[in-house]
């Protein structure tokens, strides 16, 4: 995309946000740091510009995130606005619409949707799309978008922006933690942020039921016989025997993927409905947006995800073939 292309799809996400008063903000469901901190960077800045936002996802957001100005103000769908429907949507690091999830019910028929938005296998589903599939992150979508707005970000803001470029950097250790992601995290620490706490925060803080959920997903560690793609898998009995939600899990797949040799690493996880979630992660020689996107699903060159048929043991052996084959 050409920085004029970029700049104009800024421009109209701004006046698509003009012509609105009321607006209801979506993230993808189950919701990492990035798609919570745009999720709150969106209703800052639409309060900023005397707007009216309600915040929601399918899923309560991770409890780490509370930390985040607004994060209160995230309703779940259970119970919430469920007679009301809206006709001004801005759906924010969602790779494709069925991602919003069951918050779609309350979009009013004929709404008008801001998608924002950095997957490559992002469709432009919007009305109006920004979609920057080389931005690390979707906050650092918003941070140009409220720049190009004219308003002034403050510490609650900046927070939310520095935590999302974290995350979805993996502490700016992936490839896409590139100068502009840097020139951004400067400035937000510049600002006041706290780096080294969220970074603590955010990356080295383990609760005990994820450390009970590591020992047993480690004890199922499997490996092809190159050693080049490394698996593991959640049981759907094992998060009640520990005690653990959604949020628990992030983090587990690196433990297959961070093997000396291994490209891939998948963590595979059933679930209650019989089928099996699939995180991929790549060191960097397979494309595993492509192979999730054979799937259904869809991600990043680096990082992805799909949902396969169950038994966990049968759909292992799609995927890690899959894999196999790219590898090749």
């Amino acid at each position: 995309m050409t920085a004029a292309a970029y700049l104009q799809q800024l421009d109209d996400a701004l006046a698509f946000i003009r012509k609105h008063n009321r607006f209801f903000v979506v993230s993808h469901v189950q919701p990492d740091g990035d798609a919570i901190s745009s999720t709150l960077a969106v209703g800052w800045l639409l309060g900023q510009l005397g707007k009216e936002a309600v915040l929601m996802n399918e899923n309560v957001p991770p409890s780490r995130l509370s930390y985040l100005w607004g994060y209160d103000g995230i309703k779940v769908l259970e119970g919430s606005h469920a007679d009301e429907r809206f006709d001004a949507v801005i759906s924010v690091d969602c790779a494709d619409f069925s991602r919003i999830g069951k918050v779609a019910a309350l979009f009013a028929e004929g709404a008008a949707l801001l998608n924002i938005d950095h997957h490559p296998t992002n469709d432009g589903f919007g009305t109006v799309n920004i979609v920057k599939p080389d931005a690390a992150a979707t906050v650092q979508i918003l941070y140009d978008l409220i720049r190009q707005s004219g308003v002034t970000i403050n510490l609650d803001c900046a927070t939310c922006i520095y935590t999302g470029l974290l995350t979805d950097t993996g502490g700016f250790r992936y490839s896409n933690t590139s100068p502009q992601v840097m020139e951004i995290a400067s400035v937000m620490l510049g600002i006041g942020v706290s780096g080294h706490w969220i970074a603590d925060h955010m990356l080295e803080k383990m609760s005990m039921a994820k450390l009970k959920l590591l020992r047993l997903s480690l004890n199922r560690l499997e490996f092809t016989e190159d050693g080049q793609i490394g698996w593991l898998y959640i049981g759907k009995d094992d998060m009640k025997q520990t005690n653990a939600s959604a949020e628990d899990l992030e983090g587990l797949v690196n433990y297959a993927l961070n093997v000396e040799g291994v490209e891939a690493g998948i963590l595979f996880k059933e679930t209650e409905d019989g089928s099996v979630k699939a995180s991929l992660r790549s060191a960097g020689r397979v494309d595993v947006s492509a192979i999730a996107q054979s799937f259904g699903g869809g991600g990043h060159v680096r990082a992805a995800g799909c949902r396969l048929q169950g038994p966990v043991t049968q759909a292992a052996a799609q995927l890690v073939e899959a894999v196999r084959k790219a590898l090749i």
